[in-house]
């Protein structure tokens, strides 16, 4: 079901009056951004029956922007709140990009209103329980369902592609990931200084990944689909809602489907995988996404589409490493590097199943310490 398209931001009447005081265990950073917050929130609360007394955190995420979450008075109903510090996040993104995926069908948050000026947002609220919390890793065959929806929901998305709409995950936004990597994980991380030796195996392998992913034909990624940023539905039945959608990009249709299988979060046995993936492929072929009865006609063997499923997550997966050690050494958010090691898990399994990465698997076993293991290894390509 398609939601109408955002409200046009407007500012905070100067003469609004005040809201009830916050709930105290909403932490703001100064007082004044305390006042502005109740000033912009004191004129919706009537209109949209808000109990202001209610705010209290709902989620945050790894940028400067945070979520509250306030009661309605419809009993279990609620609101969500966006506090995205203006010199800090920009918010016109997401507007952009809510209104492409409602258009396109899919549950989003719908935009009730927006203060770009000061960065505040007032959202309809998806629910509390995301997908990741249904799911367990011994249990793969219940967690079948909701995959099979994720990648329904996936198809939807990029079906609605067009080019000219949101920035070109190009060759310079590529290289500009990969970077996060060396600039990042290595060097302030694992504070490892690369000889010339080693940075012409990284420039070399970056070269031969960055040239895998730009062969894949364009659509629109969501940049971060995963079950995290899937929400359960509300209904029985109903659609999967789908959150975190601000740095969507126009790109490689192997991303999003690498971000859903290779997750931050969660990892699967890979029959599981490759199981998930083929069923995507075929559905993706019948759509006519790839395939020969595709524009492009790329990806008509699922050998070549598996190949370079797993090149795009190789280029997430670095890209992602960097992306937690900056969390960590420059944002104060240490939780993200925890999950580091199943990135570098992601990361030898792949270099490990190609030859010519084999290089970069003997750089990363250098930076991290490791020998590889001895022995053939049975499957490389």
């Amino acid at each position: 079901m398609s939601h109408p398209a955002p409200l046009s931001p407007s500012a905070a009447p100067a003469t609004a009056p005040t809201a009830p005081t916050t709930a105290p265990s909403v932490d703001w950073p100064s007082p004044q951004r305390r006042a502005a917050f109740e000033a912009w929130l004191a004129p919706l609360i009537a209109p949209h029956q808000l109990q202001a007394a209610s705010l209290r955190p709902a989620s945050a995420d790894a940028s400067f922007r945070r979520y509250l979450r306030l009661d309605t008075a419809t009993p279990g109903a609620s609101c969500i709140v966006m506090d995205a510090p203006p010199d800090k996040e920009n918010c016109r993104p997401f507007v952009q990009v809510q209104a492409l995926l409602a258009q396109a069908g899919l549950s989003v948050p719908q935009i009730l209103a927006w203060d770009e000026a000061q960065g505040f947002m007032l959202l309809s609220d998806l629910g509390t329980q995301t997908v990741i919390e249904k799911l367990d890793p011994e249990r793969p065959q219940d967690a079948f369902a909701w995959y099979q929806q994720a990648t329904d929901t996936l198809l939807q998305w990029q079906l609605a592609s067009r080019p000219g709409v949101l920035p070109v995950y190009d060759e310079a936004l590529l290289r500009r990931e990969l970077a996060l990597f060396p600039d990042w994980y290595i060097a302030q991380h694992r504070g490892t200084v690369l000889d010339d030796a080693q940075q012409a195996v990284l420039s070399h392998a970056f070269n031969r990944i960055v040239a895998h992913n730009l062969a894949a034909p364009s659509v629109f990624v969501h940049r971060d689909f995963m079950m995290r940023n899937l929400m359960v539905p509300q209904q029985p039945g109903g659609p999967l809602g789908v959150l975190d959608f601000q740095d969507a990009v126009y790109g490689p249709i192997t991303y999003d489907i690498a971000s859903l299988l290779r997750d931050a979060f969660i990892s699967w046995d890979e029959n599981f995988v490759i199981d998930i993936t083929v069923r995507y492929w075929e559905k993706a072929r019948k759509a006519g996404l790839v395939g020969a009865n595709s524009h492009s006609g790329w990806g008509a063997d699922f050998g070549e589409f598996y190949r370079s499923v797993e090149w795009m997550g190789l280029q997430r997966h670095l890209k992602v490493a960097g992306i937690f050690a900056r969390l960590t050494l420059r944002d104060g958010k240490p939780k993200y590097l925890a999950d580091a090691p199943r990135f570098l898990h992601y990361i030898r399994a792949t270099t490990d199943r190609y030859r010519e990465l084999g290089p970069l698997r003997k750089l990363i076993d250098q930076i991290e310490g490791t020998e590889a293991a001895m022995g053939y290894a049975f499957g490389r390509m």
